[in-house]
């Protein structure tokens, strides 16, 4: 039965930490020196080597004890620190490489360091490719540079109200008459292609292409004397002169800029009708008049087509304007001839005592199609054109106001007052009725598309929230 003997500590000791035990067998004396089961390293006394089986390996050398450390005063706690990893010691830390020297920074100046000058080769080098790019380069190359410069500046435009005053003023000469004979047709020449040059200009396309186009055939038919030209020159100014007074108006905020826009398509189209009769074209009036209005109006919804990148921009109301627009042209055109026609001497009759008392009271009756659809579709149109894409398509039926004032001069049985009266009552007639559908539609719809809106108060509202941008009048429309 083996024994375990264990020695009292001292208070003075420290704690020994816990070693191993051997187990001895029963035969060994009580009375020795040391107890048999004492720790193999003890603080006291000398450690004692047992005998046993020599293990396999060697055992390790036990190190000596440490003296005791005297107690240390408490010291107060101190945050808690993450612990240290214990480095192996088997692992020896090598010294870190000396860093390198920097070199001290110059002292900052105030003047930047000067360029490098460039040897005689690099100038020499510099100075060939100069050389090759200055023969390289097209001799046109700085008129066409020139020609942009002069485009986007404000004398182009001032040079076509110049030429236009000019030719303007060569018409009417012509019409008192003064001067030679051939000045009128010189006018009518100019106006011809400044305004082709203009309606070029403004939906986009070549100015200068169709300018130069409108010139030489105005100028053939001036230079030939052919009648057939002549119309042809007549037709083509008439046509331009009607589109072009579309095209160049701007959207209107309210009724009175929306005024402005209808009289100035319609000077537009009156000195257009001044270059048509100067090219003293041989017609049937009523031919003349049908032919020059449906040329316009196709002419017209090409552009708009253009304009609005196809039919999706048109919308539900612009399809029922575009519908209830096509009806009026439709009815008004059929009615006239057929009452011109095929009317009753009765019918005719009436409707002549209407025309007949309003020139022998007024001095001159409106034409029918400019007052009821050309005027009101022009106003109402650039009065939506502020609020809507579609407006558009409805100032497209305008054309049916300025191909009437640009014809309106060919009739040689109507004298040039009673024609001027007659385009002016047209346009207080068709003004009334574009009111009239402006102040009904703003009713409808407001500025809320779709809440009633009434009052001055309200109308000063809408009128503040439109605000759909266009370019300016002497810009590209696209």
């Amino acid at each position: 039965m083996s024994r375990f003997l264990r020695r009292r500590r001292s208070p003075e000791q420290p704690t020994p930490e816990p070693v191993a035990y051997l187990e001895l067998p029963d035969e060994d004396d009580e009375d020795d020196a040391g107890p048999i089961g004492a720790p193999i390293s003890s603080p006291v006394s000398n450690p004692v080597t047992i005998p046993s089986v020599a293990p396999v390996n060697p055992p390790a050398p036990v190190a000596p004890p440490t003296p005791p450390t005297p107690p240390t005063p408490p010291t107060p706690a101190a945050p808690a620190v993450e612990p240290a990893i214990p480095v192996s010691p088997a692992v020896v830390a090598l010294p870190a490489p000396p860093a390198p020297a920097v070199p001290p920074a110059p002292p900052a100046s105030s003047t930047p360091p000067a360029a490098p000058t460039p040897s005689a080769a690099d100038q020499g080098d510099q100075q060939a490719q100069q050389d090759s790019t200055e023969t390289t380069r097209r001799p046109w190359d700085g008129l066409a540079e020139r020609i942009e410069t002069f485009g986007d500046s404000r004398w182009p435009v001032r040079g076509w109200g110049l030429a236009i005053a000019v030719a303007l003023a060569a018409l009417i000469c012509a019409m008192v008459p003064v001067g030679p004979s051939w000045l009128g047709q010189a006018g009518a020449v100019v106006v011809a292609s400044a305004y082709s040059w203009a309606l070029a200009g403004r939906t986009g396309g070549r100015p200068v292409v169709f300018g130069s186009l409108a010139a030489a055939l105005g100028l053939a038919a001036l230079i030939s004397g052919r009648d057939d030209l002549a119309t042809g020159a007549a037709v083509m100014t008439c046509v331009v002169s009607a589109v072009l007074a579309v095209m160049i108006t701007v959207p209107a905020r309210t009724f009175a800029r929306a005024v402005r826009e209808c009289v100035i398509a319609v000077v537009v189209a009156g000195i257009g009708a001044l270059a048509t009769v100067g090219f003293e074209p041989v017609v049937t009036v009523a031919d003349f008049e049908y032919a020059t209005f449906g040329i316009a109006l196709a002419m017209v919804f090409v552009v708009v087509y253009r304009l609005g990148a196809g039919l999706h921009g048109l919308g539900r109301r612009g399809a029922v304007i575009v519908l209830v627009g096509g009806v009026l042209v439709v009815i008004t055109v059929l009615y006239a001839e057929l009452l011109r026609r095929y009317g009753t001497p009765t019918i005719v009759e009436s409707s002549l005592d209407i025309v007949r008392w309003s020139r022998d009271n007024l001095g001159a009756f409106p034409r029918p199609l400019e007052a009821v659809l050309g005027i009101p579709a022009l106003a109402y149109g650039v009065h939506m054109r502020a609020r809507r894409r579609q407006g558009w398509w409805v100032c497209a039926f305008g054309v049916a106001a300025t191909a009437a004032t640009a014809n309106s001069l060919v009739n040689p049985t109507i004298g040039l007052t009673e024609t001027g009266l007659s385009v002016l009552y047209g346009l207080l007639v068709g003004l009334a009725i574009g009111y009239l559908v402006i102040r009904l539609d703003l009713f409808l719809t407001g500025s809320g598309g779709g809440a009633r809106s009434s009052g001055r108060r309200s109308r000063v509202d809408e009128e503040a929230a439109a605000s759909r941008p266009e370019p300016r009048r002497t810009q590209p429309l696209r």
